[in-house]
């Protein structure tokens, strides 16, 4: 049960110093034993080393694979920084936690038990997010560079070590045959070929890893997987990391690829970042033998950090400048009509405008706009539909797209986050009226509040498409639902009308608009403008997209709803558009993203 308990140290944990531990401060610090519940209820068993001086922030630790908090112990004391508090977690699967051991539903709902374990540390031991250090290590570093890049937490730090971006699997093609055992099997279990004898030259150590009944030697398909598909997004776009992190790299790492690490740093956006490279150490940075060089390390950038005060780069220019202005400025040039690209995504859209003939979601695509609400509205319904067998199969093939099964995702994610506000709102004895300033066909809100346990005094929908308000209303009426929902045409970016909005909604809802506009003066006047509408303590729920992995095809071969120009989209991350949404005085409170990073739905 969750409470404080007196750690007890395993018989085996690596709490005993060995005749190789660094020459430092190793008093034991007094530890209590904890859980915490996770966003789908598992208690999650973790450790807490409270601070034995003035407390002035905290360290959350995150173990390598197959390990558990335990074997990240000693760094409580190692580290010598008495006026810091420790939290380590064993992950779902591992340790003392519970389920299959090396399992997890997936890599996105262990980097969303990150963002839990921080909310928990918050509520239950007083530590604001912006006092909070992030240090990781292996596959701990993964799940803590991706929390970063998806959720954007304000931390004050981040620390990675050895992170295991790609694992050295050494059978020649594992990946890809891993892959397709997944796929016609379902999920499946193997186990790790990793001997403690390369993991560290520490011989205790070595000693503890081999006789350790807790070390979880599977590792789950699914997550093995999953990993490194999330390790990669996160390499590419490192740019979206702007908070301060410091890397330690293992000279010797038998476990995992050097490549993806130097990458991920090159391209790391962080004004504050540095790389150290530790000769001879393998993949067990912290329990190396010689691990006083790291924890050197490590302590110096964490009270450089906490000398400073916590501040983030103003991201809100970003629309003039930067990574993903160059992007989008790249994608907005036209291709020599004879270069390789060039005749190959002309090859692409004669392809789809031929499929266009068969398909009835290629061809509303190319009438309405690919990021139209008519397109989105047929997203949603998920039918597909066209000319003859071969027709439903293209449009069968279109739908099941990654980017409009994101889409369908993002709708579920909205759904779910309108039901929680609206409890919060019924709780709190505010009346439930929403306000969707762009709300295509309205089909996301319409079935939030049929399935809600709250009846809504008051919806009212807008859109500046008169194609839209038409269609919403017909959706309006063909559910019964005119006496509470409304549907108008209106201007997202006019800020005045918003405000005049009566009866004063005290929810806010804009989804899928902002992602279409690069500029972001124009979600300034907008927020602006819901500010204004929103009555004091309601919310606002609205959506990103810090990522596409098809930004490409869609430049390049489809087109957009104004005018039939060429779709091109620029990508915000999430710290860029929760600065701008804060900027409006709201507080983000929640998140929801799914496991392939494209869109967010988050609550402030």
């Amino acid at each position: 049960p969750s409470g404080a308990l007196r750690c007890d140290p395993l018989p085996l944990d690596p709490l005993r110093h060995s005749p190789n531990s660094p020459n430092m401060n190793t008093s034991p610090r007094t530890c209590t034993e904890h859980h915490f519940v996770t966003h789908d209820g598992e208690p999650l068993f973790y450790r807490h080393w409270p601070a034995t001086g003035t407390r002035r922030g905290a360290i959350m630790l995150l173990h390598r694979g197959h390990e558990h908090s335990g074997r990240v112990a000693h760094i409580a004391a190692e580290l010598d920084l008495p006026d810091f508090d420790f939290f380590a977690w064993d992950a779902r699967g591992h340790g003392i936690s519970p389920g299959a051991r090396g399992h997890s539903p997936s890599v996105g709902a262990s980097v969303r038990d990150v963002q839990t374990f921080a909310d928990h540390i918050r509520d239950q031991h007083g530590l604001a997010v912006p006092d909070l250090v992030v240090l990781g290590q292996s596959v701990g570093a993964v799940l803590a560079a991706a929390w970063v890049h998806d959720y954007a937490p304000p931390v004050r730090a981040l620390v990675l070590a050895s992170p295991a971006f790609s694992i050295k699997l050494y059978v020649p093609f594992a990946r890809p045959g891993l892959a397709l055992m997944h796929r016609l099997r379902g999920n499946f279990f193997v186990n790790s070929y990793v001997k403690s004898k390369l993991l560290t030259r520490d011989t205790v150590r070595q000693a503890s890893y081999d006789r350790d009944p807790l070390i979880a030697r599977a590792i789950s398909v699914n997550m093995l997987l999953g990993l490194h598909d999330a390790a990669r997004r996160v390499v590419d776009d490192a740019q979206a990391i702007t908070t301060p992190t410091q890397m330690l790299i293992s000279g010797a790492d038998w476990v995992v690829h050097h490549g993806p690490q130097h990458r991920f740093f090159a391209n790391l956006g962080a004004p504050i970042k540095e790389k150290h490279i530790l000769e001879g150490f393998f993949n067990d940075t912290l329990g190396e033998r010689d691990r006083a060089q790291a924890m050197t390390h490590i302590r110096r950038f964490v009270l450089e950090r906490f000398a400073q005060p916590a501040a983030a780069p103003d991201l809100r220019t970003n629309d003039q400048r930067g990574h993903s202005f160059d992007e989008a400025r790249m994608l907005a040039q036209p291709l020599p009509a004879l270069s390789a690209r060039g005749l190959f995504w002309r090859g692409y859209r004669a392809g789809l405008k031929l499929a266009s003939r068969f398909s009835d979601g290629i061809r509303l695509g190319f009438e309405t706009g690919f990021d139209s609400g008519s397109t989105l509205d047929y997203v949603y319904r998920d039918r597909p539909a066209g000319s003859g067998p071969l027709g439903r199969m293209i449009d069968r093939h279109y739908l099941d797209a990654i980017g409009w099964r994101g889409i369908r995702q993002r709708k579920r994610h909205l759904q779910e986050l309108i039901h929680r506000t609206l409890d919060r709102l019924h709780a709190d004895g505010q009346p439930l009226q929403i306000l969707d300033v762009a709300a295509g066909h309205g089909r996301y809100v319409i079935d939030a509040l049929e399935s809600s346990n709250h009846r809504a005094a008051n919806a009212r929908l807008r859109d500046y498409s008169t194609l839209n308000v038409r269609e919403g209303r017909e959706l309006i009426a063909a559910k019964g639902l005119q006496a509470r929902v409304g549907f108008e045409q209106g201007d997202a970016f006019d800020a005045d009308s918003m405000a005049e909005v009566a009866p004063q909604p005290s929810l806010g809802i804009v989804s899928g608009l902002y992602e279409l506009f690069p500029d972001n003066r124009m979600l300034e006047r907008s927020l602006a403008g819901l500010a204004k509408a929103v009555r004091p303590g309601g919310y606002l729920i609205y959506t990103g997209q810090p990522w596409h992995p098809q930004l490409e095809m869609i430049a390049r071969a489809l087109t957009s709803h104004r005018g039939g120009q060429a779709w091109v989209m620029r990508r915000r991350s999430q710290q860029e558009i929760d600065q701008l949404v804060a900027s409006a005085g709201f507080e983000k409170i929640e998140q929801r993203i799914y496991e392939w990073g494209i869109f967010t739905v988050s609550v402030a």
